[in-house]
């Protein structure tokens, strides 16, 4: 279990209970985290293992996760469980990820300084080994995996168009569910929107 999927001791304790649950039901954990406040918020994102998740998946992950933690009862105050999808400018936590969205813009963040710096953005360029590649204005660099403290893609417009198509490819984007785009008629009098009937 890796820092970026479970940070904190807890978070990696959890991980251990709820993993195999997840993949018995055939997802992936792909984040978990146990976030402080007046009340804790027990987060966990997870998704299929060829990607994707949908809002029936979160309410059975989270109906199966809310019976093992009831039983294993690792968290000793009250929380609130939050089950989600990665989203679209989602954490990258397996090495697996920085392969799956090679060419994506990205944000990754290293425990330590490297030649200067913590923070690196640019455009992923895959993995090589143990080592994520990225490409950065002084060119394409390999940073360990062991060594990132944080990655997340940016939300750009080529990843959303990435996730429509893919969303649309897998069947899941019905496009004659949206109401068609109301567009200004340029012979009708400014201020007036022509409609269609």
């Amino acid at each position: 279990m890796n820092d970026l999927i479970a940070k904190a001791a807890i978070d990696r304790r959890l991980a251990e209970i709820l993993q195999p649950v997840l993949e018995g039901m055939g997802f992936e954990l792909v984040r978990i985290r146990l976030m402080g406040g007046q009340t804790k918020t027990l987060q966990i994102m997870a998704e299929r293992p060829e990607g994707g998740i949908e809002v029936d998946d979160c309410a059975e992950i989270s109906t199966a996760v809310s019976a093992v933690l009831d039983v294993e009862d690792p968290i000793e105050e009250n929380y609130t469980l939050e089950v989600s999808s990665p989203g679209i400018d989602r954490p990258l936590t397996r090495l697996k990820d920085f392969d799956t969205w090679e060419g994506f813009e990205a944000k990754i963040e290293t425990s330590e300084l490297i030649d200067g710096r913590r923070r690196f953005k640019g455009a992923l360029a895959g993995t090589e080994g143990d080592e994520v590649l990225i490409t950065i204005p002084e060119g394409t660099i390999g940073l360990k995996f062991d060594w990132l403290s944080e990655a997340k893609l940016v939300l750009t417009d080529e990843l959303i168009a990435e996730m429509l198509r893919s969303r649309k490819a897998a069947g899941i984007v019905d496009e004659d569910a949206f109401d068609e785009i109301e567009t200004e008629d340029s012979d009708a009098p400014e201020g007036a929107a022509s409609e269609e009937n």
